[in-house]
């Protein structure tokens, strides 16, 4: 039987055990308080920006736990009854969410379901294990400031048009939020757009977006050991990279593991810095404060001076 057959029979036993008994239909657990909007995101960048248009008239529940990879979740019957039961379901697309849409095919009454990436430009992948791991294009939409700001609206559409007495709230919430992420691109632009390295190594293609808004390229350690053990020729290729372009700072993130990247950096004389990705759904995170947080160490990495 496939998974999704599975899921939505275990969903519809779940149903079954939680109107019986005292002959009435009890509340599910994770129902959202009376004149909130009911809303269930995928992970962490989606349920920043919706917190941020939604503000206190939505409940957010993210179903992808803290320390798990997006596109490595497994979703369980429980998590699709979370979904089933909110108004809005908000995931990022792009293969980011591969059982995202199969999940959605197979509830009859589901939420208003909104792809975030819905209209970017899309950047597409070329190596390999990427595309074995994402598809076609990369999913990192979120991480590029333009991309965001369209993810934004997105967003702010689709709850509108799910509670229509809150849109104008959800409007004006989104206004500020789009100023907000315009005045944080034009920092962007005015930081890096002289004296600094236009080549950002990181340990992980995650940055893609944001090096496309800011003409900046990105060198991913992570894609020069595809299989995990550095070969010679391959370690020899990014070291000489690193030197070759005056690679001071390798840019890393709290997912993955650092060693390989520690290695590359000894041998290259290049420091590490940790850079968040915003895919941990933390309690009271804010994603243009993260941004900028992220700035700061790009700025310092990869000035020239």
């Amino acid at each position: 039987m496939k998974l999704w057959k599975k899921l939505a029979l275990a969903g519809a036993a779940a149903c079954l055990i939680i109107t019986a008994g005292c002959g009435k239909e009890e509340k599910p657990a994770a129902s959202a308080p009376a004149g909130k909007v009911p809303v269930t995101v995928s992970f962490g960048a989606m349920k920043e920006l919706t917190q941020a248009i939604g503000g206190d008239r939505v409940a957010i529940t993210v179903i992808i736990p803290d320390g798990t990879e997006p596109h490595e979740f497994e979703p369980k019957a429980s998590d699709m009854m979370r979904v089933k039961d909110s108004k809005v379901f908000i995931y990022n697309g792009m293969g980011m969410e591969r059982w995202a849409p199969e999940m959605l095919k197979s509830m009859k009454d589901g939420p208003v379901a909104v792809v975030a990436s819905k209209g970017i430009d899309p950047i597409r992948l070329t190596d390999e294990d990427e595309i074995k791991e994402h598809g076609d294009f990369d999913p990192h939409v979120w991480l590029g400031p333009e991309e965001a700001r369209k993810e934004a609206k997105n967003i702010a559409d689709a709850l509108a048009a799910a509670s229509p007495e809150n849109k104008e709230y959800f409007e004006k919430n989104y206004e500020k939020l789009d100023k907000d992420l315009t005045a944080m691109t034009e920092e962007y632009k005015k930081k890096l757009s002289t004296g600094h390295s236009k080549e950002l190594v990181a340990g992980h293609a995650a940055f893609g977006y944001l090096c496309r808004d800011f003409g900046l390229t990105q060198a991913s350690v992570e894609d020069a050991f595809a299989s995990g053990e550095p070969s010679p020729a391959k370690l020899a290729d990014i070291i000489d990279f690193c030197k070759k372009h005056n690679v001071k700072t390798i840019f890393t993130e709290d997912m993955i593991s650092s060693a390989l990247t520690e290695t590359i950096s000894k041998e290259a004389g290049a420091k590490v810095e940790t850079l968040d990705t915003i895919e941990s759904g933390e309690q009271d995170a804010n994603y243009v404060k993260t941004m900028k947080e992220n700035l700061e160490k790009i700025d310092k990495g990869l000035a020239l001076n």
